[in-house]
C-alpha cells in the first residue's frame, strides 16, 4: 500500500493496526487518527459492502453488532 498511497503511508507514518482487533471501534479510531495525523478513521459494519476504490486518506475500522474491531484496519 505504501506505493500507492505515499502521502498518508510514508516514511514514519503507520499505515496498518492490527493490534487494534478485538478492541472497541472508538477506541480504535481515536488511536488510528492520533498515530496518522493524514488520515480519517471511518467506523462501519463488518457487513458493510464497500467499493474496492482507494481513498489513501481513509481507513474502515470494520466493527461487529457489539462494536469491537474484526479486521485489520488499514490505509486506503
Amino acid at each position: 500500500m505504501s506505493n500507492v498511497c505515499p502521502e498518508t503511508t510514508g516514511e514514519g507514518m503507520k499505515s496498518s493496526w492490527p493490534e487494534l482487533v478485538g478492541r472497541r471501534g472508538e477506541e480504535a479510531k481515536e488511536i488510528i487518527e492520533r498515530e496518522n495525523t493524514k488520515v480519517t478513521a471511518q467506523i462501519i459494519s463488518e457487513d458493510a459492502v464497500v467499493l474496492t476504490v482507494i481513498i489513501c486518506d481513509n481507513v474502515y475500522v470494520r466493527v461487529n453488532d457489539y462494536g469491537i474491531v474484526t479486521q485489520t484496519p488499514s490505509v486506503g
